[in-house]
C-alpha cells in the first residue's frame, strides 16, 4: 500500500501539502483555519491575513476583531480568531517567538491539537507526524488497517506499521486519494491502485469482482 499510493502521489510530506506557507509559523495558521473549511478557501484567506500579521509578535498584539474580519470566510471565524491570537501570544510569552517542534509543546497552543501538530512537524520540520482527518480515517478502514473510530487510537494503529520518516506522506497520499478516488458517498474502485488488495472494494455498489484499473478478477 506504501509503496503503490506514493507512486501514485509521488512527492514529500512538503510537496504534497496543499496549504500554502512559507515557515512553520504560516502553516500553524493555515492548518488552524483549516478546520471544517477547504484548504483552497484558507489559501485565499492567508495572504492578506499574513501581509497584516507576518509573525506571532504582530499577531500576538492584533484585535481579535480584526482577526475575526480577515478570517470569516472560513468559518467558525470567532473561535478561530481566539484560538489564533491566543496562539501567538503563547508562542511569543513561552517559545520566544519561535514555534515549537515538539508535540507535547506544540498542543499546549490554543487551538492545536494532535493533528494539527502532526501537520506542522511532518510538513516543515522533517519529523514523525502522522495527522488523521476524516479522509485517512475513512480509507484505513476500508482497507482493513484499523477499526478504530477514535484518530488518536487510528493515529496509533497506523504509526506500528508505517515508518517513522513516511507518515507525514502517507498521511497527505491518503487524504489526496480520499478526495479524489475513495470518497465518502461513491468510492471510484475502478480507478484504483489498492482495489485488488482492498477488502472493501468488493462490496461497492457495481464493482464486485473488479481489481486496480478496472481488471477482473481471477476466479
Amino acid at each position: 500500500m506504501l509503496d503503490r499510493l506514493a507512486a501514485e502521489y509521488p512527492g514529500s510530506a512538503a510537496e504534497l501539502c496543499a496549504l500554502r506557507h512559507e515557515d512553520p509559523f504560516a502553516l500553524l495558521v493555515a492548518t488552524i483555519l483549516s478546520a471544517q473549511c477547504t484548504d483552497e478557501r484558507v489559501n485565499m484567506v492567508t495572504p492578506a491575513l499574513l501581509a497584516r500579521y507576518p509573525d506571532p509578535a504582530a499577531l500576538a498584539e492584533a484585535p481579535v476583531e480584526k482577526v475575526e474580519e480577515l478570517v470569516r470566510s472560513t468559518g467558525f471565524f470567532r473561535a478561530k480568531a481566539r484560538n489564533l491570537v491566543g496562539m501567538a501570544r503563547a508562542v511569543e510569552d513561552r517559545f520566544d517567538g519561535t514555534v515549537p517542534s515538539d508535540m507535547d509543546e506544540l498542543t499546549t497552543l490554543p487551538g492545536v491539537g494532535r493533528k494539527t501538530a502532526n501537520v506542522v512537524r511532518s510538513v516543515v520540520f522533517g519529523l514523525p507526524g502522522l495527522p488523521v482527518d476524516t479522509h485517512v480515517g475513512r480509507v484505513v478502514r476500508r482497507l482493513g488497517l484499523t477499526e478504530e473510530t477514535d484518530p488518536v487510537k487510528v493515529e496509533t494503529a497506523l504509526n506500528a506499521m508505517v515508518p517513522a520518516d513516511e507518515r507525514g506522506a502517507f498521511s497527505l497520499r491518503l487524504i489526496l486519494h480520499g478526495r479524489a478516488v475513495c470518497t465518502a458517498r461513491a468510492p471510484d474502485c475502478a480507478r484504483c491502485v489498492l482495489a485488488d488488495i482492498c477488502p472493501s472494494a468488493d462490496a461497492a455498489p457495481g464493482r464486485a469482482g473488479v481489481t486496480a484499473r478496472g481488471r477482473k478478477r481471477r476466479p
